[in-house]
């Protein structure tokens, strides 16, 4: 089901929206932590691309464009932002400051050891 404000004062139109993509977007699949501001309540969603300046995640939770919300992204922390669209289970989150997306990539865990796989032969 879509979700769109009625109100034209309070939502971002298409344009508002692309005039903040300036950078350039990686596609991946991560999972974060998500909240409303004010909530303690944490949902968990699916992360679909991520760039400098904000994210598309899955959510299917009816929510109000322009809501603010903070959300857990890997490798930087807590970020805040705002919904700029929903619908279809997705939503846009515009943050308010800008993260470095590749810090998202960097590999999680100690490090230190590496496997290679073993090379096998016929005998």
């Amino acid at each position: 089901m879509d979700q769109f404000s009625t109100d034209s004062v309070n939502a971002l139109s298409a344009d508002d929206f692309a005039g903040q993509r300036n950078g350039s977007r990686d596609s991946l699949m991560l999972t974060a932590q998500f909240r409303f501001v004010g909530d303690d309540k944490i949902a968990h969603v699916r992360v679909r691309n991520l760039s400098s300046g904000g994210l598309m995640a899955e959510y299917a939770a009816p929510v109000e464009i322009r809501t603010p919300v903070e959300i857990e992204v890997r490798g930087v922390g807590w970020v805040k932002g705002r919904i700029a669209w929903a619908t279809d289970g997705r939503v846009g989150i515009a943050f308010d400051i800008e993260i470095d997306p590749m810090l998202a990539r960097k590999p999680v865990g100690k490090g230190g050891q590496s496997f290679t796989k073993p090379v096998l032969t016929r005998r």
